[in-house]
């Protein structure tokens, strides 16, 4: 094969990849009974992210959106692939793609960029908007049919020995049908186990589960602050599993909850009603992108500890609300520790400092016990995050065995002894205490980390005064939940204490 013939070859199968990729994606659109761009356009990022969300604001331009953006895909993918009308295939697929590019542009943080690599200006959609524009003003465009016609319509005409025989060259000019007919019958095939695509052009979070919900999630107040009574959980998201002696599943749980997979999770909690995500003091880097990236006005509650070693009280309310956090609480087991070690005044301080920053001040412990002994010193908190759990469940160990503060302490290998399977350890001492409290109380640690139903767990925490829980949520689990919180306030029976909050 001479250079030339290489060359046109060498056009050819660009041209024919390109268009595969835009006919590919076209089609595995129109397989998604339920795709929609909504998701993609409502959360996109950067500098033009108004214009998108402009897009995403009505249901009937989503639609205009979605046939465009599907059947645009289709016919330029054909065309690249057939060569045919290849001027105006490049012309709209650079504009396809520069849409694409500027959704979510490589510019920093990228939500999705985690499909494809993290990059930085130079990404696939601007490569292939630059192949494109080849394309589009270059005279050599590669075989395909066009090209056969315009031989085909200058043979007829010319007598010139060259046009004559490049009449046997007129199925090299074919030759992307049968290899168009051969990728297409692989891609039905592969497609009929379920469509697989998942890029730049074509993410579809799935959100389908959201015709399931039952209703609008019941909301309430901490300080200025509204709240879905529902409150996603971090513990799922910064890998702390809380497995008794499944000494694997932390390790799961993490390689489940990849960035992206985060990033769906908060996008359809919010979806779906829950505005509020209470998060360990590790997790607030990725929390922060994940706001910065879409743009999402989800609260967050970070949890925070002092720097004991240091003697620094402050250091960690202070990044928290760098980090650009709503509400500033401290730790469940550091308040049990710090009254444990009597150190209350510590507790005290962080206390004032957060509200001198102008914060709302939480206050969280798994030990009762720490609770009863603050608010005996005079230390009320702007609302309690307390374990609110029964124990008739099978992992939990005998009430006779337990000891306070033993929560996040050292496991023992005595089935009758604490192993990371009890959180509230005295239920009824919990009650009493939440029964008498003045300020909201948000209970977490409400199904035990997994050992309790959520239909359980949620009635028996609203019923004994929790104003809001706290729950942990794999993406698949969000949708129930919500649903099992609309249920059980909708139906609660015997709670005697009043709302807070």
């Amino acid at each position: 094969m001479d250079h030339s013939r290489l060359k046109v070859t060498v056009i050819t199968i660009i041209r024919a990849a390109i268009g595969w990729h835009f006919l590919y994606e076209g089609f595995s659109k129109l397989l998604m009974e339920d795709w929609s761009s909504k998701s993609y356009l409502a959360n996109a990022s950067g500098f033009c992210s108004g214009f998108y969300h402009w897009l995403a604001a009505g249901e009937a331009m989503v639609n205009v959106v979605d046939f465009l953006n599907v059947y645009g895909l289709i016919l330029i993918g054909l065309a690249l692939f057939l060569g045919i009308f290849i001027r105006l295939a490049s012309t709209a697929g650079i504009l396809l793609l520069v849409l694409y590019y500027f959704a979510y542009p490589p510019f920093g943080i990228s939500l999705f960029g985690s499909l494809e690599g993290h990059f930085y200006i130079v990404n696939r959609n601007f490569i292939e908007a630059f192949l494109l524009l080849w394309f589009l003003i270059s005279k050599q465009r590669g075989y395909g049919i066009g090209q056969l016609i315009k031989i085909g319509s200058r043979a007829e005409t010319d007598t010139d020995p060259a046009i004559q025989n490049s009449r046997r060259e007129a199925l090299k000019h074919l030759a992307t049908l049968p290899v168009l007919g051969a990728m297409g019958w692989g891609a039905f095939r592969h497609t009929s186990r379920g469509v697989d695509v998942m890029s730049g052009a074509t993410i579809q979070l799935n959100f389908s589960t959201l015709d399931e919900l039952k209703g609008e999630l019941p909301m309430g107040k901490i300080g200025p602050h509204e709240i879905s009574r529902l409150v996603a959980g971090g513990n799922l998201v910064g890998g702390w599993a809380h497995a008794r002696d499944l000494i694997y599943a932390s390790s799961l749980f993490k390689a489940y909850n990849t960035e992206k997979k985060v990033y769906e999770t908060l996008m359809l909690a919010e979806q779906a009603g829950v505005n509020t995500i209470n998060i360990g003091f590790p997790t607030n880097p990725l929390i922060a992108k994940y706001k910065k990236a879409t743009g999402s006005k989800i609260k967050v509650i970070s949890q925070i500890h002092p720097d004991m070693k240091n003697e620094d009280y402050y250091i960690n309310i202070d990044k928290a609300i760098d980090f650009g956090v709503d509400i500033v609480q401290i730790q469940g087991n550091q308040v049990d520790w710090l009254v444990r070690d009597d150190r209350i005044d510590v507790v005290e301080k962080m206390m004032d400092h957060i509200r001198r920053q102008g914060y709302v001040a939480g206050l969280a412990s798994h030990t009762v016990d720490a609770l009863i002994a603050t608010e005996e010193a005079g230390i009320i908190p702007d609302y309690y995050m307390k374990t609110m759990h029964h124990d008739n469940y099978w992992s939990a160990h005998p009430i006779e065995n337990r000891v306070p503060f033993e929560v996040d302490g050292k496991n023992y290998l005595d089935h009758n002894k604490f192993h990371n399977n009890c959180f509230c350890l005295f239920p009824d001492k919990t009650v009493e205490f939440v029964q008498r409290a003045t300020v909201p109380v948000m209970g977490f640690k409400v199904l035990a980390a997994g050992a309790i139903e959520p239909k359980d767990g949620f009635n028996w925490a609203f019923k004994n005064g929790a104003d809001f829980i706290c729950v942990g949520m794999f993406d698949f689990q969000v949708v129930e939940d919500v649903n099992t919180t609309i249920d059980v306030l909708g139906k609660l029976q015997g709670r005697t204490r009043e709302w807070y909050g």
